[in-house]
């Protein structure tokens, strides 16, 4: 197995500032280091234990794209926040049969994201 020291999610978004607005306004994200300058500008932000790195300009959307799975600590609450800020709500938070309470949203290019809570009693909270 390879040792991996880091990791990060590319995504490479049809309107970088429409993009980065949508992650570093509308979702809050912190920005971890921004490079470049101009259209080829990058920004990378936090993602609790990883990185999202936006870079580039892509013709179309990624398609079927990757998802994006963040956990927080009341999906509820995010739901009412980001209801505020204007982010497309494909659906509110709703307990799934295998015990998450799970909200999803779209960023501007469509990419689904998975808004997450884990409950106190959720086998996820316990270490073996």
């Amino acid at each position: 197995m390879v040792h991996v020291l880091g990791s990060r999610i590319l995504l490479t978004p049809t309107d970088p500032e429409r993009s980065r607005a949508f992650y570093g306004e509308a979702l809050g994200l912190a920005v971890h280091r921004e490079f470049g300058t101009g259209p080829e500008r990058g920004t990378v932000y936090f993602l609790g234990g990883g990185f999202l790195e936006l870079s580039g300009r892509a013709d179309t959307p990624p398609a079927p794209g990757p998802r994006l799975w963040l956990q927080v600590a009341d999906a509820r609450e995010a739901h009412e926040e980001l209801l505020g800020r204007g982010v497309d709500v494909l659906r509110p938070p709703l307990r799934e049969p295998w015990g998450l309470i799970e909200m999803w949203i779209a960023d501007p290019d469509g990419m689904r994201i998975a808004v997450v809570e884990v409950p106190a009693d959720h086998p996820l909270r316990f270490r073996p």
